[in-house]
């Protein structure tokens, strides 16, 4: 099972979460679709390792280990790294960037003290600094449908670069989960297949299962009363 001992929304314009969690025995979780990239530090039996992980287009089952630690930081959509670009990293393709000692890792050709849940956003504004963390404004301009003077294909192009996915696909996904929370809410399936814009009823559940493991009348379902 595993808990969430924290989390926190940053003031840092890179950052979109800072997260803990435990295991408090091994198992598995459905991993839903993300539109956000990661940087992941675990601690288990006296060892630390930093994974770099992308976003996914579809679910996946997700092991772990039983007396577990996490600490994750989610990014905001557009920030990337230029050595680990998004769409190289796409659907669990992560990299555990290596060792320098027990306390360190190896990145940009540089030694970088593990960070901790307190000076994650020190953290990151290093990185940031010494260029090895970027963002692209042009993400923002284009979710908010802010007319560009660029040609579709190069605006397609830096979309993708930046995020590792299409504009499509982090619509889809983040509809998946705008119904997902209303279904949670309460709201019947008919009405929030409708209210977002879904064809019908199986397109709703299509959606669901590829995006979030289950379909609509499975989320609706822990609602309801034993």
């Amino acid at each position: 099972m595993l808990f969430t001992l924290e989390d926190k929304l940053p003031q840092s314009s890179f950052i979109e979460a800072i997260w803990l969690n435990q295991s408090e025995r091994a198992g598995s979780f459905i991993s839903t679709a993300a539109i956000h990239w990661e940087m992941v530090l675990m601690q288990y039996k006296g060892k630390t390792t930093i994974t770099v992980r992308g976003p996914e287009t579809k679910t996946s089952r997700a092991d772990f280990p039983a007396g577990a630690e996490w600490l994750g930081i989610t990014f905001k959509l557009g920030t990337f790294m230029p050595n680990f670009l998004p769409g190289s990293l796409l659907d669990r393709q992560d990299v555990n960037l290596p060792e320098a000692a027990d306390q360190s890792f190896w990145l940009g050709g540089s030694a970088w003290e593990f960070p901790t849940y307190e000076n994650s956003e020190t953290f990151v504004n290093r990185l940031v600094r010494n260029e090895l963390i970027v963002r692209d404004p042009l993400v923002d301009d284009v979710l908010r449908d802010y007319p560009l003077e660029l040609s579709p294909r190069a605006l397609q192009y830096r979309f993708q670069r930046a995020t590792g996915l299409t504009q499509k696909a982090v619509q889809q996904i983040q509809r998946a989960r705008q119904a997902t929370t209303l279904l949670e809410s309460g709201q019947p399936i008919l009405d929030t297949a409708y209210q977002l814009g879904y064809f019908d009823q199986s397109h709703l559940t299509n959606s669901l299962k590829r995006y979030m493991g289950q379909t609509p009348a499975q989320i609706s379902r822990v609602l309801q009363p034993e």
